[in-house]
Formats: C-alpha cells, sequence, structure tokens
C-alpha cells in the first residue's frame, strides 16, 4: 500500500501498526545485545573500570539513537554536512595535536576523554555521500560529488596513518556508488586508479601491520609466532571454551594470554568468557541489525534516507566480516573492531548514533511512504539484499567453519592453553634398583627421612602471613625466609627454603610450598663393583644429545650400568605444576603428579664370586702399586658374565649427590687408571693365551696335525733373527705344546700359518672388535694386519708373523676378549657377553633382556686337540696348580710382554673353562707384575673357581 508523497498516514490507521512500523525493536534489540555482550566480556577481561565506561558511553549513545530516531528528516542533509564538517577538522586537528600509538596519530585527547576522529568520519561520510548519490542530478554530478567527498576523509585518515579505518572508509564509499546506481563505466575508473594505486599504499603499511599480513599470508594458525600469537591464542581460546559458558575453571588466567582482547579479538574473547552459545548470538546479532538495516531502505520516503540505510548496512556487514575473519584467521587481522562490541567509546557512539539516523528515516517513511505503487520517480538502491545475502553466506560460513575447528582441533587447542600458562616443578622418580642375580642389592635409590622444602616466591608472598607461617613451620629465621621470597624474581617457579623430618610433611601441605623427598643413590658394596655400575648425574649436553627430550637439570646414569641402562631405571619423574600469568609469573597451584619409581635391573652378576674374585685381584695386586689386575667369569653357553672385577676401582658415592669434587679428582689421579673398568676397557697383549687362537687356526688350516710331534728346543731362527723359548723343550705335538705353552712350536706354526689365516681365525673368534657387553665405552683391542700396519706407516716383518704366534706384536686383548675367544674353543659357539638378565618392578614381573644367540662355529668339530691341550695344561703343564679343584677344568697360561711395563714385570694371563667336559663357566684372569708369589693369575683363578665349584646349583627358573 502507497500514500502520496508528502503526506502523513492516514488518520485511520491503527496505533499498534504505526508503532510497529515506525520503531524498529528487532534493530534496536540486536544492538543491545552486541553492547551488553561487549560491556560484559570487559567486565570479565578488564574489571569494573572499563566496563563501567563502556556502559556509560552506551547508555548515552542509546539516548543519541533515541534522539535522533525523532530529528526532522528534512533536516538531514543539514546534520551531515555539520557532522562531516566537524569530522574533517577534526581529522585535521589530529595531525597537529594528536596522540601518537604506534607510528599512527589517531586520537584527541581531552583531559580524561579521547576521542578518535576517524570514528566519526564513517557517520559524516555516510550522510553527505548519500545525500549526493540520493539527489535527481544526473549520473556523472552525483558521481562527480560524491568522489570527492569521499576521497577528502579517506586521505586524512591514511596520513595518519590509520589504513584500516581508511580501507572501510574506501569499502564503504565504493558500495554506496554501486548502491546509488552510478553507471559501470565510471566505476571501473575507480577500480582502474585502485589497481594502480595498491602496491603504493604497501609503503605506508607500518612494522606491525606488515607483520600481521605476512603472518596471514605465511598461514597464521601454522605458524604461531609475531603477529600469528593472537590468531592462535583466538583459536586457543575457541577450542577452550563451553557451550554455555567457561571451558576451563582458570578462564581468568587463560584470557590474559589473549592479546587485544577488548578490541580487535572481543569476538574470540566473548566465546572464550561466555561460551560458544556467546558467540552464536554474536553473530546471529550482527546478522539482523545488517538486514533490518537493508530491509529499512524499502520503508525510507527518499533516495537520501534509502542508501543511507543501505551504507550502514554494508559498512556494519564489511566490519563483522572482516574482524569475525581474523579472529578465526581466515582474513588479516586488520584492526578492525567489532561493531557495538568492541571497546572503544568513540566507535560506539558513532554506530549507534548512525543507527538513529537510520531508524528516524525508517520511521519518517513509515509515517510518510515515498512512492505510491508504480512511481516512476523511484530510484531504490540497487543490490542491498545481494550485499546483505552475501554478508550472511560469508558470515554462516565462518561460523561453520570455527564450529569446526572446535569440533576436530578443540581438545588440542584446550590442551596448548593448558600448556602455555602451565610450568611446572619436577619431582624426581625413584631410580630402579640394580640386583644382583639371586636380588642381592647392588644399587639402590635411598631416602634418608627427610624432605627438601621449596617454596614458590609469588604465591607465599601474596599470603597473609605467610612467611611468617612457613617459617615457623620449617624452624628457619623469619628474616632469611623473607630474604629467600623476596631477593628471588617474581617468575621464579621454586626456591628451596630447608630440610625438615618427613613427620612434618603434612603441615606444610599448603599452597606455594612444594616437598621432595631427599634421596641419593647408595651403593652398599662400595669399590667392590664400582667401574662397572658406574654413576649418576646431572645430565650434561652428551647426554642432552643422546636423549633430546630430557628436561634440565635432569638426573641420568652417566656411566657403567648406570649409563647402559639408564633408560630402564630412571623412571618417571613427577611434577608439581603452577599457572603462570603471560609474564610468567605463578598465580595458582595447578596439577600434582606423583613419580613413578624405574624398573630394577636384575644382572647375571653373581655377588659372591665377585667379592671372591675382586678381593683375590686386591691381594695378588698389592705388592704392585700402580699396575692393574682384572677377571671375568662367564658362562660359556648363554654369554652370562658371572662376575667382572677390576683393580684399582672406585667407590661410586664419590660421585653423590653432592658430589665430592675432591674425592673424583683424588681418584682420578691415581695411577692404574681406578675410573677403568679394566676388564672391558684395557687391552693389553694376550701372551701365551693367544695360542689357543693359533692351534685352531691349524685345525682349521692344517700345518702339522695335531698328533705329529715336531722338534722345538730352546729357539727358534728366521731371517738371522733369533726368537726364544721360554725353556729348552723337546719335540712335541699340539696338545703337549699347549699344555707346556711351547713358544716354538708356535712360532713354527705361525710361520707354516702365514698372517693371514692366524688374522682370519681370530676374527672368527671375535679377535679385534668389541664383545657386544652391555656396557659403554668397551675397547675392542687390536688385531693388526699387514695392511693395516702399512697404513699406520709401519712395516710387517717376518718377525712380525713369528711372535703373533705367542700373542705378542699388532695384538692386544681385553681379559673379556680372551675369556670369549676360550669360551668359543670350550663350546664351540660365541657368545656375546651380557650383564643384564631380566628388568621389572617386583618378583612377579620379572621380564628377560633380549640377548643375541650364540654362534656355532663352523670349525666347532675340529676344536678337539685345542680343548685335549687345554686339559693337559692342567693334569700336567703349566696350570697344574688347578689339578686339585673338585671338578676337571681346563685351562691356558700366558705371560705377556707389555711395553708399558718395566722389563721385568709383565701381563700375566690364565683362562680357565669349567667343567671341562661340559663347561659352565668360564674364567679368565690378568694381573701385571711379576707373576711370583700372591701375584699370580693362576692363584686368582683357582680361588675364584674353588668358590664357584663349591656352591654351584641350579638356577630358579627364567634367571640363567
Amino acid at each position: 500500500m502507497g500514500y502520496p508523497v508528502g503526506k502523513r498516514v492516514p488518520a485511520g490507521l491503527p496505533r499498534e501498526h504505526l508503532r510497529g512500523g515506525a520503531f524498529d525493536l528487532v534493530a534496536v534489540a540486536s544492538a543491545v545485545v552486541l553492547v551488553g555482550l561487549g560491556v560484559a566480556n570487559l567486565y570479565a577481561v578488564s574489571g569494573f573500570g572499563l566496563a563501567a565506561r563502556q556502559a556509560v558511553v552506551a547508555l548515552l549513545g542509546l539516548a543519541l539513537l533515541g534522539w535522533l530516531w525523532r530529528f526532522r528528516v528534512r533536516l538531514l542533509a543539514a546534520l551531515g554536512w555539520a557532522c562531516y564538517a566537524v569530522a574533517i577538522f577534526f581529522l585535521l586537528a589530529v595531525l597537529v595535536v594528536g596522540s601518537s600509538a604506534k607510528g599512527a596519530t589517531r586520537w584527541i585527547d581531552l583531559g580524561a576523554v579521547s576521542f578518535q576522529p576517524s570514528e566519526l568520519v564513517k557517520l559524516g561520510m555516510l550522510l553527505v555521500v548519500a545525500s549526493a548519490l540520493g539527489s535527481a542530478e544526473p549520473s556523472w554530478r552525483r558521481f562527480a560529488l560524491a568522489v570527492p567527498l569521499a576521497l577528502a576523509p579517506i586521505a586524512l585518515t591514511v596520513v595518519q596513518p590509520d589504513l584500516s579505518t581508511a580501507a572501510l572508509l574506501t569499502a564503504l564509499a565504493v558500495v554506496m556508488l554501486v548502491l546509488g546506481r552510478v553507471p559501470g563505466r565510471f566505476l571501473l575508473s575507480l577500480v582502474g586508479a585502485g589497481v594502480v594505486a595498491a602496491p603504493l599504499a604497501v609503503g605506508l603499511l607500518r612494522p606491525y601491520q606488515l607483520e600481521r599480513l605476512g603472518s596471514f599470508l605465511a598461514g597464521s594458525h601454522t605458524d604461531p609466532a609475531g603477529a600469528g600469537w593472537a590468531v592462535q591464542q583466538a583459536r586457543i581460546a575457541l577450542g577452550s571454551a563451553g557451550l554455555l559458558g567457561p571451558g576451563q575453571p582458570l578462564t581468568h588466567v587463560l584470557s590474559q594470554y589473549l592479546p587485544e582482547r577488548d578490541t580487535d579479538l572481543a569476538v574470540a574473547s566473548v566465546v572464550e568468557q561466555f561460551g560458544v552459545g556467546a558467540g552464536a548470538a554474536v553473530v546471529l546479532a550482527a546478522l539482523v541489525l545488517v538486514w533490518r538495516l537493508a530491509l529499512a531502505t524499502r520503508a525510507t520516503r527518499n533516495a537520501h534516507g534509502a542508501l543511507l540505510a543501505g551504507g550502514l548496512a554494508a559498512l556494519i556487514g564489511v566490519e563483522t566480516t572482516v574482524s569475525l575473519g581474523g579472529n578465526l584467521g581466515l582474513l588479516p587481522l586488520a584492526g578492525v573492531p567489532f561493531p557495538l562490541l568492541s571497546y572503544g567509546g568513540s566507535a560506539l557512539l558513532v554506530h549507534l548514533a548512525a543507527l538513529g539516523v537510520v531508524l528516524g528515516v525508517r520511521r519518517d517513511g513509515v509515517r510518510r511512504p515515498l512512492w505510491a505503487v508504480g512511481s516512476r520517480r523511484a530510484r531504490r538502491p540497487r543490490m542491498v539484499r545481494a550485499v546483505a545475502l552475501a554478508i550472511t553466506v560469508l558470515l554462516l560460513s565462518f561460523g561453520h567453519y570455527g564450529w569446526r575447528v572446535r569440533a576436530t582441533e578443540g581438545p588440542e587447542l584446550a590442551a596448548a592453553g593448558q600448556r602455555q600458562m602451565t610450568r611446572c616443578f619436577p619431582i624426581p622418580a625413584p631410580r630402579g634398583a640394580i640386583t644382583d642375580r639371586h636380588g642381592a642389592p647392588l644399587a639402590v635409590s635411598a631416602t634418608d627421612g627427610m624432605l627438601r622444602v621449596f617454596a614458590v616466591p609469588a604465591l607465599v608472598r601474596e599470603q597473609p602471613g605467610g612467611p611468617e607461617r612457613l617459617a615457623e613451620l620449617t624452624g628457619q629465621p623469619v628474616d632469611t625466609v623473607r630474604s629467600a621470597l623476596w631477593s628471588a624474581p617474581p617468575t621464579t617457579l621454586a626456591v628451596p627454603v630447608a630440610d625438615v623430618p618427613a613427620g612434618a610433611g603434612p603441615a606444610l601441605a599448603r599452597t606455594g610450598v612444594i616437598l621432595v623427598d631427599r634421596a641419593r643413590r647408595d651403593y652398599p658394596t662400595g669399590i667392590l663393583l664400582g667401574p662397572v655400575l658406574g654413576y649418576t648425574g646431572l645430565a650434561t649436553p652428551t647426554e642432552m644429545r643422546r636423549w633430546p627430550d630430557l628436561p634440565l637439570g635432569q638426573t641420568v646414569g652417566r656411566a657403567g650400568l648406570e649409563q647402559q641402562y639408564d633408560a630402564v631405571l630412571r623412571g618417571i619423574d613427577g611434577e608439581q605444576c603452577v599457572y603462570v600469568d603471560p609474564h610468567g609469573v605463578p598465580v595458582a597451584m595447578g596439577s600434582h603428579t606423583e613419580p613413578v619409581a624405574g624398573a630394577n635391573l636384575r644382572l647375571a652378576l653373581d655377588l659372591g664370586l665377585q667379592r671372591v674374585l675382586h678381593d683375590r685381584l686386591v691381594a695378588a695386586m698389592r705388592s704392585q702399586p700402580g699396575r692393574i689386575g682384572a677377571g671375568v667369569a662367564m658362562d660359556p653357553r648363554n654369554g652370562q658374565v658371572l662376575a667382572l672385577a677390576s683393580v684399582p676401582g672406585y667407590d661410586n658415592h664419590i660421585y653423590g649427590p653432592p658430589l665430592d669434587a675432591g674425592a673424583v679428582r683424588a681418584v682420578a689421579g691415581q695411577p692404574g687408571s681406578p675410573m677403568r673398568q679394566h676388564a672391558a676397557q684395557t687391552p693389553v697383549p694376550p701372551g701365551s693365551t693367544f695360542k689357543l687362537v693359533i692351534a685352531a687356526a691349524n685345525q682349521l688350516y692344517p700345518v702339522y696335525p695335531a698328533d705329529r710331534v715336531i722338534p722345538t728346543g730352546a729357539s727358534f731362527t728366521l731371517g738371522g733373527h733369533t726368537f726364544n723359548n721360554w725353556k729348552g723343550m723337546g719335540p712335541m705335538d699340539l696338545r703337549q705344546s699347549l699344555a707346556w705353552s711351547n713358544d716354538v712350536y708356535f712360532y713354527k706354526l705361525a710361520v707354516g700359518l702365514g698372517p693371514d689365516k692366524m688374522i682370519s681365525t681370530a676374527d672368527a673368534l671375535g679377535v679385534g672388535r668389541p664383545t657386544g657387553i652391555d656396557l659403554p665405552h668397551e675397547s675392542p683391542g687390536y688385531l693388526g694386519t699387514p695392511a693395516s700396519v702399512r697404513a699406520k706407516g709401519g712395516t710387517w716383518y717376518g718377525g712380525s708373523t713369528v711372535i703373533l704366534g705367542i700373542g705378542q706384536g699388532y695384538l692386544t686383548t681385553t681379559p673379556l676378549q680372551n675369556a670369549r675367544w676360550t669360551a668359543a674353543v670350550a663350546t664351540g659357539q660365541l657368545v656375546t657377553p651380557r650383564l643384564g638378565l631380566a628388568t621389572g618392578t617386583d618378583e612377579s614381573n620379572y621380564l628377560p633382556l633380549p640377548a643375541p644367540p650364540p654362534t656355532a662355529l663352523p670349525f666347532a668339530h675340529l676344536l678337539g686337540p685345542v680343548r685335549d691341550g687345554m686339559r693337559a695344561a692342567v693334569t700336567g703343564g703349566t696350570a697344574g696348580r688347578l689339578a686339585t679343584l673338585p671338578a676337571p677344568v681346563g685351562a691356558k697360561t700366558g705371560t705377556a710382554q707389555d711395553g708399558a711395563l718395566p722389563d721385568h714385570l709383565y701381563d700375566n694371563w690364565i683362562s680357565v673353562a669349567a667343567p671341562h667336559d661340559a663347561p659352565s663357566i668360564v674364567l679368565t684372569a690378568m694381573v701385571q707384575g711379576t707373576g711370583t708369589g700372591e701375584n699370580s693369575a693362576t692363584a686368582v683363578a683357582r680361588e675364584a673357581l674353588d668358590h664357584y665349584l663349591a656352591h654351584q646349583r641350579a638356577e630358579p627358573s627364567g634367571r640363567r
């Protein structure tokens, strides 16, 4: 129904229809929803002060809206020009007296009040451009008038520079030209000019704006650094929110990580504080407002009013779209606040005033309809509903994207939010015990019944009487506690206060206090197993490279088995977490996680045998200070190491905690390298024990049949060089030569075999490479070849081949390697020595550790004569002192010249397999010295084997 232009609504029209059509309650309600949520968000994130200030501005704005709603429309043009003139004046004034921030001058301060003229110009430009385009003038005149009116405020905002507002004003001007039915040819000229000017605009961007743009182009949510931090925090706010309220118990702390939460990221903050439902209400209210303004274009009395309504709909729609897109990371954060929601008195007043003007125009249109049906003078704005529909599609798409992010990434984002505001103090896990094969403790984590008290300075200081109460409970002077608390930076997580008895723990269980058991690593056997067990200490860069996930200050195994099995023994540290603000200052206690003790490690070692072997080595070396002794006992069937002794050694307790630096330096400076595990880490010439390898080579590559007797004598000459026997001997076969360690026999064998065959056999028996024992830093020894000697600049002479036959020359081995080839000869299989037997947390659930299976020697069937020679050494040869053992054994002795020793001292060896027919133990001992009296490797072996054979019994299932 239409009414003549300029005429009021007929008096007979029902008053309900008049009131309902004249006042758009839906639009005003939508605006109030946005304003109300904005004030509520300010109260939640910034407190009463800003919220009250914004509320006062909102009330003034609503009063202004009501006044403008009743404003006389015929004065609209005058209002527009006045508003425009005032805005231009202040835009000019801001360049002279304005205040600056981030390199831009945008505000004018009037005492306690400041306002932003670029916000006022939105209303002024909207009014005058709508007036120009809504006139009855020809299109070119309307265009020629509207463009300069728009360019003036745009240019002044660019100069500030306020590029986000300039971009909005540009978008508003273009939309107004489209709505005002300006011909396309004019618009194309503007588009062309914009394309040319766009590259120049980049030069006007401030560093923070370039950072925002670059972050968006790089994918702000995938690279949360720099400007991308803000977008990442907005996504965390979305993922952490509940449906109808906060999703986290400490939302007030998490919200502090969201930058610009009252302006650019106000939507994200509303969602975080009040739930996804509140976010949906924001988007819905904005959409309703856009559509009510768009529909108002059909109720205005003239084209001026219609363009005003359509322009405001477009402005609010663009602001809403850009702001919401920036919050979600779908658009750059352009510094565009969400209309009516974000903090800012100038923007709030201008938007409410503009809404009041449009509602006043609509009211006038309802009371005085502009067009009758079919009026030719009607120039309705074009594409208003299309613009509103496009904005609707974009906002709904953004909303769907946000919901999908929350549904698919919500838990991950919420966890990221918790991580960023959480700092945790580690609570060390008890380290697992190391025991021998029978459960005897070798290394344990022990507590002394004391608790170490740590305080979180920021939390204790803020408690009334907190420092005084803490001092009372810990028995410390108040001044001492205060000094510890106040001297620490606010971001300090914890400071030590005192050590107290464990019984005082319950009274100290209070906010800001962390209690940790005072523990240390205890080694009950002391020096007996020092180099084998190793020690623990703070992780060094080496350990950090080995285990990249280690936290700083972590205690780890630094040597020996403690290092080898650190991942098993270390356990999982507990933690006491605290929540911190974005500056890192603790604000509340967080979760507490109890530590998980490490698993226990059961070794193949037999503590009784270890003690006997070690003590006997100590006795053997007592007359040889500064020299070394070592011994190894191994099960030749599977490689389990039953004893591994090294003299001199060290007591692990010197490594603490606390570290006894003086004791460590003293031990490190002692002769004999006490820090080394000599059985696995110190290679020396093996002497005649290597004759087992040469005899095996003769069986594999026969030079002399094993039962062939050949002449020997007191010496052997080759190429003019004479090589002596250790004493003159008659003709002998292989067995006899092994029994009496006949050097001349093996000189001849070596020459007959040549270096390649001897070296090939030695390699097959594991000589010259690590055995693979589960200890760090094992020495591979050295097995020289003619080629390797030449590569090092040496010469392999004929004599080098001769002396290799008796274990001298380019050859060094460890006692462990010696035991390994002895076991291979005795059983026909090559085993991998291993100390670790099983791991578990209690006796009922120990699991065997994986171990490489034995490797059968391809020539095992040929080794019978060599084993017979070992037995003959005991029954009637150099190892006769072992003949009275309670079981038959086979052995090989050796005495080696060592260039590292004086001429009268030797490396004295013995390697024994027992029982001879079915060996269950191979024992190898080496002592440096004269080899006489107590300084005898054979005496060491005899006493250890006596103990083993006397105590041998069937092992419980799963321990072998």
